[in-house]
């Protein structure tokens, strides 16, 4: 066997290490598979490195641009993916734990290229919310907006996400525009390295973009500044040892931690075991006890049932771990693997004898294990371990103590508020699960512990197989908790990229809100020019460019028409005598919708042309009633432009819709493509 040298990449270079190298084994075998040692690092300079050429670099690209190499990044490894799985059997992992990772990772890349192009501008500023009118008159607003951080992201990962714990990093922070230098956990790192030398090959990023780190970080955390970020995942206490460095404490250098957690699930009162949800609930927590061996910081530590299920699901449980097929992960039949490394598998043993002081084991021998296809002894086997605590309200160390591997712990409870507090005993975690068909249990449980959770996942009859189940973190969603879990949060779709921005409030008259949003505001400057907007190509149109119409009047006949056309024949467009009646309304009104028709009426250009398609509208809103005899004019404005792809791009244009008496009537965004 070829044993792997793994090297550092800095500064643009390979950096093979020096002197004795320390070997990392297999966790199948036992035997050295890869090593590393000493690198002459200088991470000052690796840290300048990021800030002076990869963070410029990535700040002169918009939103759209770096999503576009995320997707371009994506794809290439996605068409790597079998050697990255070959080596990812080394780790202990199955194919199925791989494709968590390995799949996993590069999804992740995928969804926030995607979340970059249609929800962020092709801009390098970021609008934040609603624009704030800070005076009478309108000429002095308020407007938040979030820019890139002119520092370095230094991400530290665990061992048992090799891929996409560094992927799920790197994706918001370089949507970000920030440059990061990535430190995985040694016991995994020839998979990480292995992945990360795909991205520099894929030549993709622009140089100083990433950096890798394979050996210690050294004194690189001492050199971190006020626009630099740390992103750690790992122990509460390796967490607690790094957040407290002086010089992070003394610059405000952003802290995101991801850490233990003792995860619970709880089986509704309402699902009992004659209910689809028992089946469901049995599946979700075996699995969780034994996809990657159980070494998943969302994994199940604690099962909390009803007293009066508890043995049914022992007896449940139990019977589905003794069908669970150990061994060399390569054999299609293995359905668990192996713990990282043999350390591990001591630290599992030492903590699940802790756990034993309040509870009794009911399945499984910490010091016994039938494997098939490998070696016992040399690898890193466990068998899975399901305890039982029969007073969960008296114990401490179920509730404090994680044994890192496939080991859960059953108690029960007397009702749906007892449940959610030995659920929050934990302390904070990353997601707690709940199989209930009763909307009513699920309101209580977020009520009850939904400040003790990252993310609460129900789950019963109606979600199927559409489910993701417990223990999987998506990009969409915020993977984080409180208190022991860290207090940090990661993805969350563009929440995640915020963690490496600054929000800034920004205060000015409306032309400059105007320019530095790239967005017209109103109150700005116009361009009243005669050429209609509809006859310009989207590179042509600027913001603000303005199109007044002429007016028209709306007529009773008009109003009945549109009644008896649509079939909206609500009281206030037909009963005189009614719509006076109703607060809102004069007498008998126009349809909003009919105001929205005539609108497009007078402002649209029928030829052919550079505008291909109206395909919606947002914010709709009617200031005030139209009555018969009104009548209506628009002013249409160009207010932003975001490009899609090289053939049209987005234009969204402000609609405010006036009567006679230049009072507003009604207001929307329309949004066109039009052809570059």
């Amino acid at each position: 066997m070829t044993i792997l040298t793994l090297n550092s990449y800095a500064a643009g270079k390979w950096i093979a290490p020096q002197g004795q190298l320390t070997p990392l084994r297999s966790a199948i075998t036992g035997k050295s598979f890869a090593q590393l040692g000493k690198y002459d690092l200088d991470f000052p300079a690796m840290a300048n490195h990021a800030r002076t050429v990869g963070g410029p670099a990535l700040r002169a690209l918009t939103f759209h641009q770096r999503a576009a190499k995320l997707k371009a990044l994506a794809q290439y490894l996605n068409e790597r993916r079998e050697p990255l799985y070959e080596l990812s059997y080394e780790t202990g992992a199955t194919k199925s734990d791989s494709m968590i990772d390995i799949d996993g990772g590069i999804a992740t890349l995928f969804v926030y290229a995607s979340k970059g192009r249609r929800e962020m501008p092709d801009d390098t500023i970021f609008i934040d919310g609603a624009l704030e009118q800070l005076s009478r008159s309108g000429n002095f607003l308020g407007q938040h907006v979030a820019t890139s951080l002119h520092g370095v992201a230094v991400h530290i990962n665990a061992f048992n996400f090799p891929v996409w714990g560094m992927l799920e990093k790197l994706a918001p922070t370089l949507l970000a525009g920030v440059p990061a230098i990535v430190k995985p956990a040694s016991a995994t790192a020839w998979l990480a390295e292995a992945a990360f030398r795909m991205i520099i090959e894929s030549g993709i990023l622009p140089d100083g973009a990433v950096q890798f780190v394979a050996g210690s970080t050294g004194d690189l955390l001492d050199g971190l500044m006020s626009q630099d970020v740390v992103s750690f995942t790992g122990s509460a206490a390796t967490a607690s040892m790094l957040r407290s460095k002086p010089n992070l404490l003394s610059n405000s250098v952003r802290f995101i931690a991801e850490q233990d957690s003792l995860n619970a699930s709880v089986f509704g009162p309402d699902a009992t075991p004659d209910t689809p949800e028992f089946d469901a609930f049995i599946k979700e927590v075996h699995r969780e006890m034994t996809a990657k061996a159980g070494q998943k910081c969302t994994a199940i530590r604690r099962i909390i049932v009803p007293d009066a299920a508890r043995e049914a699901v022992i007896e449940a449980l139990s019977g589905r771990l003794a069908k669970t097929v150990i061994g060399d992960p390569r054999n299609e039949a293995t359905r668990m693997g192996a713990l990282a490394s043999i350390a591990q598998r001591n630290d599992v043993r030492e903590k699940a004898a802790i756990i034993a002081r309040e509870a009794r084991l009911v399945y499984g021998d910490a010091d016994k294990v039938t494997v098939e296809g490998a070696d016992a002894e040399n690898g890193a086997f466990i068998s899975p371990l399901l305890f039982a605590c029969d007073d969960p309200d008296k114990a401490d160390h179920i509730h404090s103590v994680e044994a890192f591997g496939p080991v859960s712990t059953v108690m029960g409870y007397r009702d749906i508020g007892h449940a959610a507090a030995l659920a929050n005993r934990g302390g904070g975690s990353l997601v707690a699960s709940v199989f209930t068909h009763d909307p009513a249990v699920a309101r209580q449980m977020v009520e009850a512990s939904g400040a003790y959770h990252g993310r609460l996942y129900f789950a019963n009859r109606d979600t199927g197989k559409d489910a993701t189940g417990h223990g999987s973190p998506l990009p969409h969603m915020i993977h984080g908790g409180p208190g022991r879990a860290g207090g940090g949060e990661e993805m969350g779709g563009i929440r995640g990229v915020m963690h490496y921005m600054q929000r800034t409030a920004i205060q000015g008259s409306p032309d400059l809100l105007s320019a530095i949003t790239k967005t017209w505001v109103a109150g700005s400057t116009t361009d009243e020019e005669k050429r209609h907007p509809f006859r310009m190509r989207f590179s042509e149109l600027d913001l603000g460019h303005t199109l007044w119409t002429e007016s028209r009047t709306v007529s009773l006949d008009d109003i009945e028409h549109f009644a008896n056309f649509t079939g909206d024949t609500f009281y206030a467009h037909m009963d005189e005598d009614a719509a006076k009646a109703n607060p809102f309304f004069p007498g008998r009104v126009a349809h909003g919708y009919l105001i929205l028709s005539f609108a497009a009426g007078l402002f649209v250009d029928p030829a052919p042309g550079p505008v291909l398609a109206n395909y919606g509208l947002d914010n709709l809103r009617f200031m005030k009633p139209v009555s018969p005899g009104d009548s209506l004019k628009v002013r249409l404005t160009a207010k932003h432009k975001t490009r899609r792809n090289d053939e049209y791009g987005e234009v969204r244009w402000d609609v405010a819709v006036f009567n006679q008496s230049d009072e507003q009537v009604a207001a929307y965004e329309l949004l066109t493509m039009n052809a570059l």
